[in-house]
């Protein structure tokens, strides 16, 4: 196989990862929106409708195994593949914080509770931006913007702590709301992790592109020593 047949092979793959990530975003603001309209029914589907995104995990991780042993790939190639790897691993996850956001709506049923569902919404909206843009950053290399973008997980972790501390003060002053507030609990987790894993995909993109393993920290997360 030549070089540019591997090439070709390769943006195949990336194609396949660009689409379990269409399938991620999708899920994750579809999940956030059935727990606004208290869809039990909808939030069922979205938790099934997980396999297929860990199917297509499973077909890329098998399409780049082939792919390393077969062509023994070099230097930036190989690193373009182990990224791969490890970018499919991330937004599979992904995809299991919005299947547990629905499962949580499923969990509330119709039960009534104040819900900050204008933070929710907006920390989804910001997540599925930044998985998008960090997707879209991995296919053209873009070095610049992989090392930017994650500075913009400090907007999500201020909504976050908002949300938190709403919580914890329903929980205060109502506590027999406990066990459905630490369920929303789990929604904002969920959210603010995948901001996290943002984080990992564009540290994987300045590997494959530059050979430079880095660890990228925000400033509000930063622990001095």
């Amino acid at each position: 196989m030549t070089r540019d047949s591997l090439m070709l092979h390769i943006r195949e793959i990336q194609d396949e990862m660009l689409v379990m990530g269409s399938l991620v975003e999708q899920a994750t603001l579809q999940s956030v929106e059935t727990l606004k309209n208290r869809d039990t029914d909808k939030a069922r589907e979205i938790y099934h409708a997980d396999r297929k995104i860990n199917e297509k995990r499973y077909a890329i991780e098998n399409s780049v195994l082939i792919l390393i042993a077969t062509q023994q790939p070099l230097a930036h190639d190989l690193r373009l593949l182990a990224a791969l790897l490890e970018i499919s691993a991330e937004i599979e996850r992904m995809g299991d914080y919005a299947k547990g956001i629905a499962k949580v709506v499923v969990k509330l049923e119709q039960f009534e509770l104040p819900i900050p569902i204008k933070e929710i919404e907006k920390m989804a909206e910001l997540a599925v931006s930044m998985l998008h843009r960090a997707l879209g950053a991995f296919i053209i290399e873009d070095v610049k913007t992989a090392r930017e973008l994650p500075a913009e997980d400090d907007r999500i972790d201020e909504i976050y702590n908002k949300v938190l501390r709403f919580l914890v003060n329903l929980m205060v002053e109502k506590p027999h709301l406990i066990d459905h507030a630490n369920l929303l609990m789990w929604v904002v987790h969920n959210l603010e992790r995948m901001a996290d894993r943002v984080t990992n995909i564009c540290e994987r993109t300045i590997f494959a592109a530059t050979g430079e393993l880095m660890e990228i920290e925000s400033k509000k997360k930063e622990i001095k020593i």
